[in-house]
């Protein structure tokens, strides 16, 4: 690694949908994007979902948690050999539980003995320090987000002016950003936050009532109609009342599958869907002003249901980040190689408009391969 000069990082992401591994590689200073590398997937068996559903919500020694943090470790090492030619690797965890202004946040996963694996430096634990600084830790996209957009404005895919994107994990979360900043933590960058629950209450609904991960493609919400008396009772949770930057666990709306369990399969998941695109609306009236589209990434995008969804209810333009030149399953792994070269410049990885701390953070753990 030169100082200052392009280094070729492998992000990587187990997000909060519980479904398996993103790997991706990209090449940066830390500042701008220079190239995208090939990317992976490792999917999570049944068995393996299930031990992580398990520990969700549990907090360093809970009774899950080691066997968790094991596997993260395991499965983000083997993908982690595909791609020999990166010179950092970054390393999200697992996210287990979030509570930003009570116990903190909780990856699991251990960096330094996936450095040690790997024989490479891992950059790990990007969220605790920005906790610790009083921000909210979450989102941590939206400056690479910016960067993106950089980037898509001067391959002449964007035009020069603010846009927003929207990540549809396990959670959802908006990013407006203005490519035209010189940087993305400078003033009026970018503002991030996340919307509300958006894959997990639909996945979890999927995994009690059929025994299936996800409802693929939205094929069961599009045969249903949306309750939206349970709707209107779920904008309700004071989390819409509150300003942005603001975050979310994966489970913090734990009633809303039972408002929809009187309601038939198809009804409830075109409820939960419909659910997931209404938070996302109620953000909207949070930004600075209305961007022009919403470049849609995650695993929320693949759901024609939560598409047609977000197109009914949100006042912008919905569409698939790749008419940006993006790839939106991979995304959030690139974010996370991204960071991992900032961490590595000592450049900020959130700060007041992102997570609400109140000035810039530089957040994340460096580990090498032989040292404890």
């Amino acid at each position: 690694m030169t100082a200052g000069g392009t280094i070729r990082a492998l992000g990587m992401m187990s997000g909060t949908s519980l479904d398996g591994v993103d790997a991706a590689l990209i090449e940066t200073d830390g500042i701008r994007v220079s190239g995208f590398g090939r990317s992976a997937y490792r999917a999570y068996s049944g068995n393996e979902s299930a031990m992580l559903h398990a520990a969700l919500g549990q907090w360093p020694g809970g009774p899950d948690v080691a066997e968790a943090a094991e596997l993260s470790v395991v499965a983000h090492a083997a993908l982690a050999e595909a791609f020999p030619g990166a010179e950092v690797v970054g390393y999200h965890g697992q996210t287990l539980a979030h509570d930003p202004h009570g116990r903190g946040t909780h990856q699991a996963g251990d960096g330094a003995a996936l450095a040690r694996r790997l024989d490479r430096p891992v950059v790990w634990d990007f969220r605790s320090e920005d906790v610790r600084q009083g921000g909210e830790g979450a989102p941590l996209a939206p400056f690479f987000h910016w960067a993106c957009a950089e980037w898509a404005m001067g391959q002449g895919l964007l035009p020069a002016a603010p846009v927003a994107f929207l990540n549809l994990g396990g959670v959802g979360n908006l990013t407006w950003t203005d490519p035209t900043a010189p940087t993305p933590e400078a003033t009026g960058a970018c503002i991030a936050f996340d919307t509300g629950p958006a894959n997990a209450p639909v996945n979890d609904l999927m995994r009690q009532r059929r025994g299936i991960l996800r409802d693929e493609g939205g094929n069961l919400a599009l045969r249903g109609q949306p309750d939206e008396d349970v709707i209107a009772h779920f904008l309700r949770h004071p989390h819409f009342a509150r300003p942005a930057p603001k975050s979310l666990d994966r489970d913090a709306f734990p009633d809303l599958l039972e408002k929809v369990a009187a309601l038939p399969d198809a009804d409830a998941a075109a409820t939960l869907t419909h659910a997931a695109a209404a938070a996302v609306a109620a953000g909207m009236a949070l930004l600075p002003d209305l961007p022009e589209r919403v470049l849609v990434c995650g695993g929320g995008r693949h759901n024609a249901a939560m598409m047609a969804a977000l197109s009914a209810r949100v006042p912008s333009r919905v569409v698939p980040v790749e008419e940006a030149g993006l790839d939106g399953d991979m995304l959030e792994a690139q974010a996370f190689g991204w960071l991992a070269v900032r961490v590595l410049r000592g450049l900020p990885t959130s700060g007041p408009g992102t997570t609400g701390a109140p000035a810039p953070v530089c957040g994340g753990r460096i580990s090498h391969p032989r040292r404890r």
